[in-house]
């Protein structure tokens, strides 16, 4: 056998990879090895991403169509993995249409733009801002179609809801991660909570107060965003083999609020001693800009 027979292909590879996917991309964002390569850290990340990218791209297949393409808001967007790869997939045979990533952290801002300009995807754009910040950004459009957040700890992924809310958007994509402001507010009153109900045995040993606050945070965001009229669906993003953070919240926008969720919502403050978050977190009469028309429910002509 000669000394330069070929490297077999990467069977593990080839099974995850999307038709079309640039394997150079992959490996600029260091997702494969030089050599193009998997390990078992990058086959998770690989494994995520693609698999959000399935939901992403029927949301975007099912936007109205429009002369100037749809608009993507990718929260918390670290490397940019998620956007890079929408592009890549979506975008690029498009034509049109434009991705922002926003992302608190300069040199990987920096990082991102360099990449997109060596790889020729002009309609890329990053913010170095924070989610809670965006928002107000005269950079961003005044509508934006689709937003996502992966991973966005803690209170960012709440930022990305009320940004989507301030945008409009269609619909969200959103995998919630490591949430600590509700299991600090239930934390505070334990010892009052634990007086007067049983049902704060739920949260007493302070393992069952992370677990229990990370539950309820997003069954309170699902409840408000059906307040705020959005069709919710959660499922798992991949299996837990690969990941604890794998809650896949995906909203759609019906343009039907539902009082009966609103209400629920309400509920469960009161239940839990959290009213105080009806005035910061769950605001629940959000006033659209003058200036902006209500977009039509997704999937509409």
């Amino acid at each position: 056998m000669s000394k330069h027979t070929a490297p077999k292909p990467d069977t593990a590879l080839q099974d995850i990879l999307r038709p079309g996917q640039s394997v150079e991309l992959l490996k600029a964002l260091h997702i494969l090895t030089r050599e193009g390569r998997l390990n078992q850290d990058s086959r998770r990340k690989l494994k995520q991403v693609n698999h959000l990218f399935g939901f992403v791209e029927k949301i975007l297949r099912d936007l109205p169509a429009s002369a100037h393409g749809p608009t993507l808001a990718d929260h918390g967007a670290g490397k940019s993995y998620l956007g890079f790869i929408v592009y890549d997939l979506y975008f690029k045979a498009l034509g049109r249409g434009e991705i922002f990533g926003i992302e608190s952290r300069s040199a990987l801002v920096d990082a991102s733009l360099a990449l997109a300009q060596h790889l020729g995807f002009s309609r890329m754009h990053f913010l170095n801002t924070s989610v809670a910040e965006s928002a107000h950004s005269a950079l961003l459009p005044a509508q934006i179609d689709v937003v996502t957040a992966l991973h966005a700890c803690d209170t960012a992924t709440d930022d990305a809801i009320a940004f989507g809310l301030a945008k409009q958007a269609r619909a969200m994509v959103l995998v919630p991660c490591c949430q600590a402001e509700l299991a600090a507010c239930l934390r505070r009153n334990k010892a009052l909570h634990l007086k007067r109900n049983a049902l704060a045995e739920l949260w007493r040993h302070p393992l069952h107060t992370r677990e229990i606050g990370s539950q309820l945070t997003n069954v309170l965001r699902c409840l408000y965003l059906e307040a705020m009229g959005y069709a919710v669906t959660v499922t798992e993003l991949v299996g837990w083999e690969h990941s604890m953070k794998n809650e896949l919240i995906l909203a759609l926008h019906t343009g039907r609020p539902r009082a009966d969720a609103a209400a629920r919502l309400q509920a469960l403050l009161v239940e839990f001693g959290l009213e105080a978050l009806l005035h910061t977190r769950f605001k629940l009469h959000v006033h659209n800009p003058p200036e902006a028309q209500t977009p039509p429910p997704l999937g509409a002509a």
